[in-house]
């Protein structure tokens, strides 16, 4: 008789220890369930490292060999200019002259004024971007030998790039995860909570962009990180 009382304690007490156990753990979870998700910004203006500069300038005339004489002197004249302004040869290239028979493209039988139209690019690529910015106030120099540089045509663009991109993204990284971290904290300050241990975090693309559309040298780069928080009591 003793012995059955016994073991009916025994299974009594383990019984509910095993509820007291399964309760824990089920209030564990709830709490586990309790998160927040937070994003973190991060945004830094830095200088462009890398420009490409097309400088294109235009030829007439009616006799074509004449046309490419000038043509010859003057890309030369450029090129000098470019070297005597600090430009490097290997940062120089040029391609041939595109030369348009306007004869060919009547149209209505508009006469043209000049038979002959040649199109000439040199084209600087350089990491020294504040040497050729310096350089592209210095056109007018080159007005003087005749050289006039076309301006507008959207195939011959000036373009900046940022290049270090791998350099500051630790840091940024490191600046977006602690702005999401303050906007977590301060959410489980207001809802009373206390802010756990991250349970999940994602990285969004770097975007490296033109401040504005004066100064596309200077460039904006911005990440956006996204946490998610435990939440405890």
């Amino acid at each position: 008789m003793q012995s059955r009382i016994k073991e009916s304690v025994i299974i009594a007490l383990a019984i509910l220890g095993f509820g007291v156990l399964l309760y824990a753990a089920m209030m564990h979870v709830k709490d586990r369930d309790r998160v927040v998700v937070v994003r973190g910004l991060a945004e830094r203006e830095v200088a462009a490292d890398f420009v490409i500069w097309p400088i294109v300038y235009k030829e007439a005339g009616n006799d074509l060999s004449a046309l490419y004489d000038v043509v010859q002197n003057k890309t030369a004249a450029l090129e000098k200019f470019l070297q005597e302004n600090g430009v490097e040869n290997g940062e120089i290239s040029k391609a041939a002259p595109d030369i348009v028979d306007t004869d060919s493209e009547l149209y209505g039988g508009e006469k043209r004024p000049y038979r002959y139209v040649a199109t000439v690019v040199m084209t600087v690529a350089s990491k020294n971007v504040d040497k050729v910015r310096a350089l592209m106030g210095k056109q007018g120099e080159l007005l003087k030998q005749g050289i006039a540089f076309s301006e507008g045509d959207y195939r011959y663009r000036k373009v900046y790039s940022f290049n270090a991109l791998n350099e500051i993204k630790p840091a940024m990284i490191d600046e977006a995860t602690q702005n999401a971290r303050a906007a977590a904290q301060k959410f489980a300050e207001d809802s009373e909570s206390k802010l756990g241990k991250i349970k999940t975090a994602s990285q969004g693309q770097f975007s490296v962009e033109d401040r504005d559309e004066n100064t596309p040298h200077i460039k904006k780069v911005r990440v956006v990180t996204s946490v998610q928080y435990f939440l405890e009591d």
